[in-house]
């Protein structure tokens, strides 16, 4: 396999292990980009992010630009004399003069099966809306947001029980070997770019935070889908009627119970944390009160009382 020299464009984990990969292949990291560090923490320290730590680690070249439309930076990229630049999850869009640096163009590796789910939140989104399948799609960036064209697409199927957290590993771990692959058959003239279908496109917005709260008003079926994509973040969670008023509880884990009883949304059934959606009920399996351990509902209800018939918080209560 020829040896490239590459720059690789990522930040958060999803994207270590094509890099890893890519340098364990032979390839010749020119230099690393990466979002600058943002504060976290309670001191809100800016923390490099998980491609940033382990540039720094393995001594790579480095760069964490805002942004890459300056004049400067776009000299500088260029001035890398690339064979080609492999950017995941970078979280920024490449202008037209990056993408016309490297001999080969720009690869990006992307969470669906294109054009499905462009966009931030491509896992996600796919369990979200109930798709029986997802997969890794490796194409080559233009200047819109994942429309160019696709060099090599795998399917994975997506179980009734799979996980975002789940996918993000599996589509990973994919994602590289495929990598690794395209990079041989484009420099070896093997691979052919083809064009995205013009149907069928979709969007993966971003993630928001309160996205995760449990509406009863939503099928039970819905909601379950929910807790897994929001796996593990931004969380699914419930409000539950406590003592000081409502307590946010993050749900871990649910099963949906196909039965139709005529209650209220939002009511609950048993003693087993079931509570009536819009359609069908939702059994709550495993919850978490803020700044405590996971619990199965049974360890949990015998310390916070949700008899049956207790009515749980709605959006709308709130004044």
């Amino acid at each position: 396999m020829t040896r490239l020299r590459l720059a690789f464009l990522g930040t958060p984990d999803f994207a270590l292990p094509c890099l890893e990969a890519l340098a364990a292949a032979g390839h010749e990291i020119a230099c690393v980009y990466c979002q600058p560090a943002r504060p976290a923490g309670r001191g809100k320290k800016p923390r490099p992010s998980p491609v940033q730590a382990l540039a720094e680690a393995r001594a790579w070249p480095l760069r964490t630009p805002a942004s890459l439309k300056d004049p400067d930076e776009q000299q500088a990229f260029a001035a890398l004399g690339l064979d080609v630049a492999v950017v995941v999850a970078y979280g920024l869009l490449l202008p037209g003069p990056i993408l016309a640096a490297p001999r080969l163009g720009c690869l990006n590796l992307h969470a669906s099966l294109l054009p499905r789910w462009r966009g931030a939140a491509p896992i996600q989104r796919a369990i979200l809306a109930g798709d029986q399948e997802t997969g890794v799609t490796i194409m080559q960036l233009d200047e819109g947001l994942d429309t160019g064209p696709v060099l090599l697409q795998e399917a994975v199927p997506i179980g009734p029980t799979t996980t975002a957290a789940e996918m993000h590993d599996r589509l990973a771990e994919l994602g590289t070997r495929m990598m690794v692959r395209a990079l041989e058959g484009l420099d070896g003239g093997t691979l052919t770019p083809r064009a995205q279908p013009t149907e069928g496109a979709t969007y993966a917005a971003k993630l928001e935070r309160a996205e995760g709260r449990l509406d009863w008003r939503r099928p039970a079926a819905e909601l379950e889908r929910r807790v897994r994509a929001f796996d593990p973040w931004p969380g699914a969670y419930a409000e539950l009627p406590g003592r000081k008023g409502p307590e946010r509880i993050s749900v871990l884990a649910c099963e949906v119970q196909d039965r139709d009883l005529g209650a209220e949304a939002g009511l609950v059934l048993d003693d087993r944390l079931t509570i009536a959606c819009a359609e069908g009920a939702l059994r709550l399996i495993r919850v978490r009160r803020a700044g405590r351990a996971a619990m199965d509902a049974p360890d949990f209800l015998r310390g916070f009382d949700v008899p049956p018939g207790t009515r749980l918080p709605r959006p709308e209560d709130r004044p």
